[in-house]
This record gives structure tokens, sequence and C-alpha cells, in this order.
């Protein structure tokens, strides 16, 4: 017997002063059953970075044809693909084929080795950011994970601040490669 979806909602309000772009979306997220609580908050944390009408989660686990999250123009086109985690070569080649900007968010103690292994082989990639976050933070972050959450997401200078009213987590940023690079 398949084991089935978790769902998860967040009334989450964005303060995103980098882009002048405040709104308070509620969301739904389904949690995969292989899928940890501190791997959802990242894809949370992403759309907060993100966010934008357009901006959607995705099947995800449940498809391995799609990412995290995705960004489509009004004619289906993806404009932005979104990985959470430490995917391999092929996904991000075939993801930069199908879409004008990719980005990874890798959150894992370990990332730094699988960039290592990953950086030339992904080199040709223009319009692939990759991107680390820091593993302390990520890790307080799943302990906030909750069926139902209400949190805010402060953006403001590069840094990035999640609170739930009672813990705040500050997420640093690594940046692996840029679309520049």
């Amino acid at each position: 017997m398949a084991l089935k979806a978790t769902i998860y909602k967040a009334d989450l309000s964005i303060a995103d002063m980098d882009r002048n772009y405040y709104e308070s979306p509620s969301l739904t997220m389904a949690r995969h059953p292989s899928e940890t609580d501190e791997r959802m908050m990242v894809r949370l944390v992403a759309y907060a970075i993100h966010a934008n009408e357009a901006l959607t989660f995705t099947k995800g686990l449940f498809d391995v044809e799609e990412p995290d999250l995705w960004q489509k123009d009004l004619t289906g086109a993806i404009e932005l693909w979104i990985e959470v985690g430490q995917p391999d070569e092929k996904v991000l080649l075939k993801a930069c084929g199908r879409s004008e900007h990719v980005v990874v968010y890798s959150y894992a103690a370990t990332s730094h080795i699988w960039w290592k292994g990953l950086a030339n082989k992904v080199e040709r990639c223009k319009n692939l950011s990759v991107i680390n976050l820091n593993a302390d933070a990520t890790e307080q972050l799943g302990r906030m994970a909750q069926r139902t959450m209400q949190l805010q997401c402060t953006i403001q200078d590069g840094q990035i601040w999640l609170t739930d009213g009672t813990t705040t987590v500050e997420i640093g940023r690594e940046i692996f490669k840029s679309e520049r690079d």
C-alpha cells in the first residue's frame, strides 16, 4: 500500500524589501512520505525568496520530471525552475535546457562535497544558480514545521529571517554558482 502525502498549510507573510514585494499568501504543501520537515521548510523558504503570483509548488518528489517549484509564463514556458537538495548532473542539465533560469537550494552539511563533485560538470550552464543554505539554520527550520503554520519572512539586504512568532531563524546563504559565472 502506497503511503500518502501529508498536507501542510502555511499562512506566510512576506516582506521582501530587496524586491519591494509584500504579500501574505496562504500556501498548501504536500509533503512526500520520504521528505523531511527540514526539506519541506527549505521549499517554503525558496518560495518566499522568489515569491510572485506565477510561482507554484509542483509534484516534486512525486514526479521526477518536475522541480520542487516552478514559474511558468502565460504560454506555459518555464521561466524559473527551483530544485531543493543535491540534484545530480543529468537533472540540472535537463532543467537548464527546459527553463530560462534554474536555481538549486542545497542545505545539508555535505553540500560542499556534493558541489565539488558537480561544479565542473555544470559550469557550461549559464542559466544555473546554486545556493547553499546554512545547515544549522535549516535544521532549526525543520523543528518549526507544523501541520498549520503562521510564518513571517523578512528579506533585507540579502539577509533572510523566518519566524513563527516564537522562534526566529536567520538563514545564511553561500553562493556556489551564480548565473553570471
